[in-house]
């Protein structure tokens, strides 16, 4: 169940920065949506490290966050899709697998 809420955090953490740039963008609906993602992200992340190490779980949440945001800002903010962009969000993506496999 931890788990499930980590990756909830993490998916709460992108909608939290996602409205960063739409907040960015003058859409006041979008401070709402900011505080309550970040809110429900820092709480399921509390929640998730009362089983998981703090160091997993920390690694955990800001990889998918940051994996996630990176690829919504590429394919709906049209961000560069260059290969070096790619190759080290990949390895964001596989040193938080890697921190699954070894918890």
């Amino acid at each position: 169940m931890a788990w499930l809420a980590l990756i909830a955090a993490g998916g709460c953490e992108i909608i939290g920065v996602l409205n960063i740039k739409r907040f960015t963008m003058k859409k006041w609906d979008a401070l709402l949506y900011l505080i309550i993602g970040f809110m429900c992200s820092f709480a399921l992340l509390s929640y998730a490290m009362k089983t998981i190490s703090m160091g997993t779980a920390y690694g955990v949440w800001t990889g998918i966050g940051t994996v996630g945001s990176a690829l919504l800002g590429m394919f709906v903010y049209g961000e560069p899709k260059d290969g070096k962009r790619i190759l080290f969000i990949s390895m964001i993506l596989v040193a938080a697998v890697g921190l699954k496999l070894i918890a």
